[in-house]
């Protein structure tokens, strides 16, 4: 029976994505940048087996401080460093810091003991907010974690194979890349730069980030195979 169990639980994978980053207006004078962080897996662990949801680096930042907290002496890794000239015009930092959200994520949930903290999923499987996570994770609200994470109504990509996803998501990475040098993106003026944290929710200067700005981010950041446009039946 143990080794019919060990079988199994290496047989178990989570495969995680951050991609599609999108500016978010708050208002004319804030706007922030968010991911499309995407969960495929087969692991017991997880209410849902393939979800999306968008999150914003200040939410990564609960999300690292909430578990190490709970994980008292273990090591978590780091994620992106803040950069108070981070600008929502630059490509390049885009793309850097996504990706090492990714590796963050790809990291911990190599961790038997995080895949049992609740603010965890709540984080990669649901849409509330960081005040709403807290109170659901501490039983403070009317709906479990599990209730949480089957409400949400995830836009949900289809999912081929795993070997097929990593395919994706290095083309994915590769044409980031050219379009961080190629797209203009990456040259900032002192009229023309928003800086995402300016302030701990990650908002910029005022009235920089136009909508032909986000369109053009949209086009340089967000493209990706076709494969991965297909919806979920």
């Amino acid at each position: 029976m143990e080794d019919v169990i060990d079988n199994l639980m290496r047989r178990e994978f989570v495969s995680v994505w951050v991609r599609d980053p999108q500016i978010q207006r708050e208002d004319f004078w804030h706007a922030h940048i968010d991911y499309e962080i995407c969960i495929h897996t087969n692991s017991m662990c997880f209410t849902k087996k393939t979800s999306c949801v968008r999150r914003r680096y200040s939410e990564f930042v609960w999300l690292r401080q909430k578990l190490q907290e709970n994980a008292l002496l273990m090591e978590l890794p780091e994620l992106p460093p803040r950069n108070p000239f981070f600008s929502l015009n630059n490509a390049q930092q885009i793309g850097e810091r996504m990706r090492g959200l990714q590796h963050f994520l790809e990291v911990i949930l190599q961790n038997p003991l995080v895949l049992s903290d609740s603010c965890l999923h709540l984080f990669l499987q649901s849409q509330l907010s960081v005040t709403k996570m807290e109170a659901c994770a501490s039983g403070q609200t009317r709906f479990s974690v599990e209730q949480a994470i089957q409400r949400c109504g995830c836009r949900l990509r289809r999912f081929h194979s795993e070997e097929e996803l990593h395919e994706e998501s290095k083309a994915f990475c590769d044409s980031d890349c050219e379009s961080s040098s190629s797209s203009g993106l990456g040259h900032s003026t002192e009229a023309g730069t928003a800086h995402e944290e300016q302030t701990p929710e990650d908002t910029s200067t005022p009235g920089v980030v136009t909508e032909p700005v986000q369109g053009e981010l949209s086009n340089c950041l967000s493209e990706l195979p076709r494969g991965e446009r297909q919806a979920l039946p």
